[in-house]
């Protein structure tokens, strides 16, 4: 009946969680036999009910080291929801028993032998422990019985932590009144003859006699003992603890030796390993978040940025993935507050339904921004800690460049921000460092490579590329690709002809096609175009080059738009970091260097476990420029996140710049690449930004706002909203719904917020809000939650604004008519070259990622509101093949940012006190 139950159960889970069985693991030390035997018995049980059972055997050298190596691995194993260790313990070396079990990891202990779960078990916490299987299975018998347990005299016979200790507690929390009898007992047969439920363990052949049983007794014996026999073969039979022959005459029920508590016992190891498996997937059932938030002290006026991080005491990374159903093993901690997460989460969560997907943009924007990672911060503790949603933010990892130059932090602002701001705005975990070295080894290749072609004869260079290592020559798997790449069909090097080696050992790279430079994460404007080569030792090799900001290598949008660990390798690979002298794209792959860049990348693809200050989950990855790439956070991010939130949940992610870049890109590149589908864009407008677009005086960075900005000025505000009503219609030209979030300040007035909220209407908006957020945390973007849960149930109808098979100029001609406004564009000399090369090389097809001021819909920075009539200037367009995506450069740009006059870190300083940081943003 046990197993046929059980059998249903694992049926229905793997129903209801596609790819889900119960997981047993057995681990045994040594090869007794009759140890052999039981876990035959119990793989045999396992096998028919369902669960996956896994014998691990370890030798009977193994030492106690080795034992609880092996039982780490398995506490941490996700796929193993219950193991027990085969006792005894059959080793040459000595091992502490007690050690051994209580390293079992309590929730996975279903022989129920650790100390916990016997502590709970004596307290009586029956509901929270597993118990040992032998007396789980004699309770689950004389319940079959069908006899009231409470109220009886119960006697148990032994007093062993595997039977009768637990037997004990198990009867007494069930209400009987329990006698323990063993050895020392001196009136046995006294106590057993007023039991009405006898329990027997002492490992003593047939020692309670049939005349001491109260008549109508429950016997349940559980002992097995050999006596000898002549008449069996083996000269012995298997008897119990209780004289059978004699005592059933007097018994109501008992049990039978062999066959009676032996089988139950197996039954109960199947049962406490589906009960594990079930309250594994209680505590970590996607969807189901039991989530602590955390209260804010709000002030007025607001403190600075870093002194209300500080005030906040972030929970312990472990919590917040625990709390969102990441599994321990998924979680790599950097620290108390920030984690790495495995991308084997992704995997296990595949049959999950994803969450709503919304996009936060923005109108085109002033200088000083308009609070899009603040309304994110903001609308996901709206969401989480007020609405109780699950939810996600997933936002970019800030450039330590703009943060020690003239930009601060990127954590959000008020009482909407990642915290701590400090790990957030420096070095996180590395991962633009792991970058910046991954790049610069390319550029360190191409170089190389150059200078020693440069030098060589071919049969040198082969003879250094396949180098004969004890006497064997053999090529490199990515030496192979090479080859086969070249048409060469070849694995033997001494089967290449001297033409074949000639085109293997040269890539004849023509230094003017060069486009990979060297990047670092620092604003250097001196480096924006330097010499290298200029050592003697380059033998007069040199050439001019220059640095890029880190965030602006390919290796980062690679990053940023990879769904695996192997989609990330291949992107690498088919990099285009020059052309040959004949013409034809140099990959990373043919420089040899994808695999070393794979061993560097491996741990920046985690995405990073981070909170905010109302501790609700954010995920930080990948930060990716907005206009020579596509200005979004990692693909990886928002899958992981939609599959953590369930179905009913939000993901909330931030597109870089206005809705005519990064938008514009989130949705014809990211998601085109991705298959995600939004249901909700974000559109985020200030009252300060429309009056600029209504011919406002220049905003300037670190200047005083003008009059115009802080008055009430309605006319000039109706006046800028046409670069609101321009941005709606951007958004819904991708099918999609559009709050507009009404970012306030304090200078605004009731009357001129009113006017945008009622513009954003007029001009599509599903709805329009006034957010106060920055001083109030999540509370002040209740509003704008609530619409985006309302627009995240109407209709979404998604499409791309073009399809990659038009012509590269139809492409560029379609975003610059419809997206910006343009009345055509004009490709100058270079990028008309450009476009015959890239299509010649079979990139045509490739997304196209426009490079363009962030300032207006134009291409002149100077030119506010929503221009029309205007022709686009295309001065070159460059490929990132490996990221895929085509970028046409509109205007002038530089990809390495200057420090000011005066630099963010003139005020930043550790703490002579905490060792904090101070004066940061």
């Amino acid at each position: 009946q046990v197993r046929d139950r059980l059998k249903q159960q694992v049926v229905e889970m793997k129903e209801k969680f596609p790819g889900f069985r119960p997981g047993l693991a057995i681990l045994q030390v040594g090869n007794r036999d009759d140890s052999n035997l039981y876990i035959n018995m119990k793989l045999k049980a396992a096998a028919e009910i369902g669960i996956s059972a896994n014998h691990i055997k370890l030798p009977n050298t193994a030492t106690e080291a080795d034992v609880l190596k092996c039982i780490a691995s398995l506490n941490a194993d996700p796929a193993v929801h219950g193991f027990i260790v085969q006792l005894p313990l059959d080793s040459d070396k000595p091992i502490n028993t007690e050690k051994i079990t209580n390293a079992v990891a309590p929730e996975k202990d279903v022989d129920g032998l650790s100390s916990i779960n016997a502590g709970k078990l004596s307290r009586g916490d029956l509901g929270d422990c597993f118990i040992p299987c032998t007396p789980k299975g004699c309770m689950e018998l004389i319940r079959q019985t069908g006899v009231q347990v409470a109220g009886k005299r119960a006697v148990v016979i032994g007093r062993s932590k595997i039977v009768g200790a637990p037997m004990h507690d198990l009867l007494l929390w069930n209400n009987a009144t329990v006698t323990t009898c063993h050895s020392k007992t001196s009136t046995l047969a006294e106590e057993v003859c007023k039991a009405d439920i006898l329990v027997v363990a002492a490992g003593k052949a047939e020692m309670v006699k049939g005349e001491w049983i109260k008549p109508g007794a429950i016997v349940i014996d559980c002992g097995i003992n050999h006596v000898p026999d002549s008449t069996k073969a083996s000269g012995k039979r298997v008897v119990g603890d209780v004289a059978y022959n004699t005592a059933k005459e007097k018994a109501s029920y008992i049990t039978p030796v062999p066959g009676g508590v032996g089988p139950m016992t197996v039954a109960m190891l199947m049962q406490s390993t589906v009960e594990s498996a079930q309250r594994f997937l209680e505590k970590f059932q996607p969807g189901k978040w039991t989530i602590q938030y955390n209260q804010l002290n709000l002030k007025m006026p607001v403190p600075s940025d870093i002194e209300i991080s500080r005030s906040c005491v972030p929970k312990p990374i472990e919590q917040v993935a625990s709390e969102v159903g990441l599994l321990p093993d998924e979680v790599e901690p950097y620290g108390q507050t920030k984690a790495k997460v495995q991308l084997s989460a992704l995997n296990r969560l595949k049959n999950q339904p994803d969450g709503k997907y919304v996009v936060v943009t923005g109108i085109t924007p002033t200088p000083l921004g308009e609070g899009k990672s603040t309304t994110t911060v903001g609308l996901v503790q709206a969401l989480g800690a007020h609405l109780h949603q699950n939810v996600f933010a997933c936002v970019r990892q800030p450039s330590q460049g703009p943060t020690f130059g003239i930009k601060g932090g990127a954590a959000g602002g008020g009482y909407c921000q990642v915290v701590p701001m400090e790990e957030f705005n420096l070095h996180l975990t590395g991962d633009i460092h792991a970058i910046t070295a991954a790049n610069n080894l390319v550029a360190a290749a191409i170089d190389a490579r150059m200078f020693h072609e440069l030098t060589q004869t071919d049969q040198a260079l082969y003879n250094r590329l396949v180098p004969s290592v004890n006497g064997v020559r053999k090529f490199s798997d990515i030496q192979i690709r090479r080859l086969q790449k070249l048409g060469i069909n070849k694995t033997d090097p001494a089967a290449l002809t001297k033409e074949e080696i000639n085109a293997f050992v040269r890539l004849d790279i023509d230094p003017g096609t060069i486009t990979w430079q060297r990047v670092l994460d620092t604003n250097d404007r001196f480096l924006r175009k330097i010499t290298i080569g200029q050592s003697p030792t380059e033998k007069g090799f040199s050439r001019t080059a220059q640095f890029d900001i880190t965030v602006s290598s390919e290796i980062m949008a690679v990053l940023a738009l990879a769904d695996g660990l192997d989609d990330m390798k291949k992107r690498f690979g088919r990099m285009v970091v020059a052309s040959s002298k004949k013409g034809q794209p140099v990959t990373a792959d043919d420089l040899g260097v994808t695999g070393a860049l794979a061993v560097l990348m491996k741990d920046a693809i985690k995405p990073n476990l981070m909170q905010t200050l109302e501790g609700t989950p954010v995920f930080v990855h990948a930060g990716p420029f907005a206009n020579i790439a596509h200005g979004n956070s990692s693909v990886l991010a928002d899958k992981i996140a939609l599959k953590l939130v369930g179905k009913d949940g939000f993901v909330v992610t931030e597109a870089g710049f206005g809705a005519d870049i990064g938008m514009e890109k989130f949705f014809d590149i990211k998601c085109r690449y991705s298959g995600l589908r939004p249901h909700v864009v974000v559109l985020v407008a200030t009252v300060r930004a429309l009056k600029m677009h209504g011919g406002g005086p220049a905003v300037t960075a670190g200047v005083p706002l003008p009059k115009e900005y802080t008055e009430e000025n309605l006319q000039l505000l109706a006046n800028g909203c046409s670069n609101l009503n321009k941005q709606i219609q951007n958004a819904r030209l991708f099918g999609v719904p559009v709050v507009v979030a009404v970012n306030a300040f304090k200078t605004d007035t009731k009357a001129e917020l009113a006017l945008v909220v009622q513009k954003a209407k007029e001009a599509g908006a599903f709805d329009a809000v006034e957010c106060t957020h920055w001083a109030e945390g999540g509370k002040g973007a209740l509003a704008l939650a609530r619409a985006v849960q309302r627009a995240s149930q109407a209709p979404s109808n998604f499409r791309f604004l073009y399809n990659t098979e038009l012509p590269v100029v139809d492409k560029i001609r379609l975003i610059a008519q419809q997206v910006y406004g343009a009345r055509d564009i004009e490709l100058l000399p270079e990028a008309q070259e450009k476009v015959a090369v890239y299509t010649k090389q079979g990139f045509g097809n490739l997304p196209i990622c426009m490079a363009k001021t962030h300032l207006s819909l134009s291409h002149d920075p100077e030119q506010k509101g929503a221009p029309t009539g205007f022709v686009l200037p295309i001065r070159d367009i460059r490929a990132s093949v490996g990221a895929g995506f085509l970028y046409p450069l509109v205007g002038t740009m530089s990809t390495m940012p200057g420090l000011p006059t005066r630099p963010c870190f003139y005020d930043i300083d550790l703490d002579p006190v905490s060792g904090g940081v101070n004066g940061l943003f």
